[in-house]
């Protein structure tokens, strides 16, 4: 039987999302309310430009000083204020290496969360990775202004693969570890203080029919923050896998998902659980221990899944892709919560842990709801100045002409003279009016007719009185 939504789990809990586009756009969208509600779009930040595609985000949710950092298509890496969108910071990770974006474009981004210089109260490192394999590892300080932004020295700087291309990059929970994959690429662990290799997967053996499966990841995900020796990974070739480095280089488990390629994984704070989505717009729970399938999310999706979250605190997934939707999920009953419509294909998206829905307006969101009430002031302004043109009724109209026919007569008595009002006037009088000069002649040919029989008579009386 379907699963039928109790009316008290309708609706969305408090929640700060922020999506990213394919045209370069970042659109915050919030449910606001302690009570469940339906999230709405509240900011839009930045222009339509193609060229600055969102390929990668991370976020650094602290309640002082939130950072969000930005990985575009250009090349260049941003890092803003995720309350109201303002540049902290900008640089490109070409430099003078000659590279075009095109070639070598950003696969992975981390915002490290933990601090390096404690005396530099604004600060954050960052991790980012190309595609052929080029991991930069640099800090970051910006006190007062973008101007006063300065790299702290020289970035750490490696190559992470020979040859194929890096996809896929994963930062573990103690930031002291990631893993980077791709296509032609396996998986590798590495450690990020030492910036050296610590182990690297072996390619799964031949199927029963002989045949070899290229390596090809493009997803991956640490199962817990505490843990970086398990980790999972989804293929191309709609495999999840997980690895364990304390016992084998190959998979301890492996498994198919649909027949289409993997294109997002998330771990659950349980450590057992993960959230699998794939090109064909599939979204399901597995339990990794076992490989076992939990269930379907319902509200299938239209296009691919780019990107799935788990919400730190609620019990609440979202997903995104190329359909265009912003879709949140209850963890327990996999029902659709809400759907928002983003018009842009999106590629990621991001939760703000510390949004609690409470305050009444951000700081970013006063802005924009002082633009609409000077807008709607100013039409409210312009449609006081017009008048309105009312349609009169009949009864009016009649009144109207008793008034004027009553000022006539009074004005007749008086002796004063007044012009004519111009009335429509009929076919018959239009036609009456055209034959006028006929009846004119007539007219006139009988009034001359009897003059001269009235001069004729005359004469005759008077010949006859002569006799």
């Amino acid at each position: 039987m379907p699963r039928i939504i109790p009316p008290e789990n309708l609706g969305c809990p408090p929640i700060r999302a922020l999506t990213f586009d394919s045209l370069g756009l970042i659109k915050v969208t919030e449910a606001r309310g302690k009570e469940r509600g339906t999230p709405t779009v509240v900011n839009t930040w930045g222009e339509m430009n193609a060229s600055r595609t969102v390929l990668a985000a991370s976020i650094d949710d602290r309640l002082r000083n939130p950072l969000l950092a930005v990985a575009r298509k250009d090349g260049n890496v941003e890092i803003l204020n995720p309350c109201n969108g303002d540049l902290h910071f900008a640089y490109s990770v070409y430099g003078d290496d000659g590279c075009s974006p095109e070639d070598n474009e950003i696969s992975a981004l981390h915002l490290f969360r933990k601090k390096i210089d404690d005396q530099a109260e604004r600060s954050c490192t960052l991790l980012t990775c190309t595609k052929k394999g080029d991991v930069s590892l640099r800090s970051v300080k910006f006190p007062d202004a973008h101007s006063d932004s300065t790299d702290d020295s020289s970035p750490k700087t490696w190559k992470a693969c020979g040859s194929g291309e890096i996809l896929v990059g994963k930062v573990d929970g103690s930031e002291n570890f990631s893993v980077f994959g791709g296509r032609r690429v396996e998986a590798t662990i590495w450690d990020l203080e030492q910036c050296t290799k610590i182990w690297s997967a072996k390619s799964p053996p031949k199927d029963n029919l002989g045949i070899f499966t290229p390596t090809w990841f493009t997803s991956a995900t640490f199962l817990s923050k505490d843990d970086h020796r398990k980790f999972v990974t989804g293929t191309k070739s709609h495999q999840v896998r997980l690895y364990d480095i304390s016992t084998q280089r190959r998979p301890v488990l492996s498994f198919d998902f649909r027949e289409t390629a993997i294109t997002s994984i998330a771990e659950d704070p349980d450590g057992h659980t993960i959230y699998v989505g794939n090109a064909s717009a599939d979204l399901a729970s597995f339990d990794i221990r076992t490989g076992k399938l939990l269930g379907s999310f319902l509200g299938k999706c239209s296009g691919s899944i780019r990107s799935v979250v788990r919400h730190p605190q609620h019990q609440v997934i979202a997903s995104c892709g190329l359909d265009r939707y912003l879709r949140v999920y209850d963890v327990k009953t996999r029902q659709l919560i809400s759907a928002v419509f983003l018009k842009q294909h999106l590629t990621g998206l991001v939760f703000d842990s510390g949004f609690t829905g409470e305050a009444e307006t951000a700081v970013a969101n006063t802005v924009a709801e002082a633009e609409t009430e000077e807008i709607m002031e100013q039409e409210d302004d312009e449609t006081e100045k017009v008048p309105v043109k009312r349609k009169k009724s009949k009864k009016e109209k009649r009144s109207r002409e008793i008034d004027f026919e009553d000022k006539d007569d009074e004005e007749n008595e008086d002796g004063t003279e007044k012009a004519p009002v111009k009335t429509k006037k009929s076919r018959k009088e239009k036609r009456s009016r055209e034959n006028v000069p006929e009846a004119e002649e007539k007219d006139e040919l009988r009034s001359k007719k009897s003059r001269e029989h009235k001069k004729i008579t005359k004469k005759v009386k008077h010949n006859q009185e002569e006799y």
